[in-house]
C-alpha cells in the first residue's frame, strides 16, 4: 500500500461514538483522513477534531454550513482554529455567503497560526433521487445541471471545490480543471451495500472520472476486518494509477 493511496481516501467516522471513533483510528495505521460529521460533532463536540489530530490525522469536518453570510463566516472561522484540512459548506448558500465562509476560514487559520482549510461546496446529496429531488424541492433543472450552477457559484467565490456526487465528477471536471478540488461521498467497492445512497461507483470508477478523494464509510467501518478492507481500497486505487 502506498502512502499516496491512503491520502485519497477519507473513511467516514459516521455512526460511531467518541470512543468507538477513536478506537477505530488506532485500528489501522496507515489511515491519514477521517470525516467528522454531525453526529459525531454533536457527540464529542470539537474535541473529537483536537483528538484526531493530535493522532496525526487530517480532518473532513463534514457540517455543511447553510446561513446567512455572517454566520458562515463566524462559523468558518471557529472550524478553521480547530485545524480541520477540508470543510464543507452549502452552495445552495449562494455567493454572498460562500464568499464570507471562505473569508471567515482565512481570518480563522490566521488567528490560530495554522495552514488554511479547504472549503468543500456540498452541490447536491447523495442520496436525492432525481424525481423525489424535482417534485420535493420544486426544483425544474436536472440534477446534473443544478449541480453545475452550484459548482461554478463556488468557483466564484474562491473555494476550494465540490463535494459531489461520483457520478457528477466527470463533467465537473471537465468544466472545471485542477486545482479546482472533487471530492465524492457514495463510494461503495464492488460486492458491497449501497444503503441509503441512490447514486454510486466504485473507488477506481469515481477516481478514473477525475475525483481527487474518495469518501468511504460503512463498507470499511463496518466491515469485519476495517484494516484489511482500507487495504483493499486503497490497492484497487493503486491499480489504475500503475
Amino acid at each position: 500500500m502506498s502512502i499516496g493511496s491512503a491520502e485519497r481516501i477519507i473513511v467516514a467516522l459516521d455512526g460511531l461514538t467518541p470512543i468507538q471513533a477513536l478506537e477505530f483510528t488506532a485500528s489501522i495505521s496507515s489511515l491519514r483522513w477521517v470525516k467528522v460529521g454531525l453526529e459525531l460533532f454533536l457527540a464529542g463536540g470539537a474535541e473529537v477534531v483536537t483528538q484526531m489530530r493530535n493522532r496525526n490525522l487530517e480532518v473532513f469536518l463534514d457540517l455543511k454550513f447553510h446561513d446567512i453570510p455572517a454566520t458562515m463566516a463566524a462559523a468558518c472561522s471557529r472550524a478553521a482554529q480547530l485545524g480541520a484540512g477540508l470543510i464543507t459548506v452549502h452552495g445552495a448558500a449562494g455567493l454572498a455567503g460562500l464568499i464570507a465562509a471562505q473569508q471567515g476560514a482565512q481570518a480563522g487559520a490566521l488567528a490560530a497560526d495554522l495552514p488554511m482549510p479547504k472549503l468543500l461546496a456540498v452541490t447536491v446529496l447523495t442520496s436525492w433521487d432525481p424525481l423525489e429531488f424535482a417534485n420535493q424541492l420544486a426544483v425544474t433543472e436536472p440534477i446534473d445541471r443544478y449541480v453545475h450552477r452550484l459548482a461554478k457559484l463556488s468557483a466564484q467565490a474562491g473555494i476550494a471545490g465540490c463535494v459531489c456526487s461520483p457520478l457528477d465528477v466527470a463533467s465537473l471536471r471537465t468544466a472545471h480543471p485542477q486545482p479546482f478540488a472533487l471530492i465524492t461521498p457514495g463510494i461503495r467497492p464492488v460486492g458491497s451495500d449501497a444503503n441509503d445512497q441512490q447514486r454510486v461507483l466504485s473507488p477506481a470508477q469515481a477516481l478514473a472520472a477525475g475525483a481527487n478523494a474518495l469518501v468511504i464509510g460503512r463498507p470499511i467501518t463496518k466491515a469485519i476486518n476495517p484494516e484489511i478492507a482500507f487495504a483493499e481500497c486503497c490497492r484497487s486505487i493503486e491499480e489504475i494509477s500503475n
